[in-house]
Order: structure tokens, then sequence, then C-alpha cells
């Protein structure tokens, strides 16, 4: 065998040994939960914006953030209360992302919010 054929496929070997080492260090990480979310901390949803812009529901304890993320970082937004936003159902299915944003951003019937305004916001008047 030429020492080209030799050292390709000793390369080959070593890149499938590593690859394989990943892969076992990534099944055994899950198995043993690390990755999990805990603590008081819940992300609700995800609204992508653009490419690398997105606007996130965060639940922390009882209270609902609405964050904004981009190049420049995180910023709140506002916040509600968590009673406000309505949980998913056993099976995953709730309400999108964009119906619960909608809810407190659109006027509903008589010009106020459905949702009111969120607690802490001031509104000035003309």
């Amino acid at each position: 065998m030429s020492p080209v054929a030799a050292y390709f496929i000793q390369s080959m070997v070593t890149v499938l040994a590593i690859v394989a080492l990943a892969v076992l260090i990534l099944y055994g990480g899950r198995r043993l939960g690390l990755g999990r979310p805990s603590g008081p901390l819940e992300l609700l949803g995800r609204l992508p914006l653009e490419a690398r812009r997105a606007v996130y529901l965060v639940r922390v304890g009882k209270v609902v953030y609405v964050v904004g993320a981009s190049e420049g970082g995180l910023t709140r937004l506002g916040e509600l209360d968590a009673d406000a936003v309505p949980r998913a159902g056993p099976d995953g299915s709730g309400p999108t992302f964009a119906e619960v944003l909608g809810r407190f951003v659109r006027p509903g019937p008589g010009g106020s919010s459905s949702g009111g305004p969120p607690p802490g916001s001031t509104t000035s008047g003309p």
C-alpha cells in the first residue's frame, strides 16, 4: 500500500473515531439531563423578525417578559402578568406567539387593548 493511501485511511479512521466519540458524549449528556431547563425560567415563545432579530416571551415566576433580541443584545420590551398569557395544552398546541402578542398590541373593540397595558407602563393623554 502506498504511503498516501495509508495516510488517508489513518486520517479517515481518526475522523470517524472523533465523530463517534462526539456522538457518544452528546447522547450521554442528554441521558444525564444536561442542557435541560431548570429553575423558574420558561421560554413561552419566539417570533423571528429577521435573520438576527427576534422577540421572545419568557416566564420568570409570575411575570412574563417580552424580550427583544438583536445584534446589540437583549432588551426588555415590556412585561405581562403570567395569568394573562394562556398556557399550552398537554399536546403542546396552544395559541401561536403572534396571537398572544397581538392580543396585547392590537386595539380591541372600543379602542382599547383587550389585555390592557402591561403592568408598570404609563400612557400619556392627548
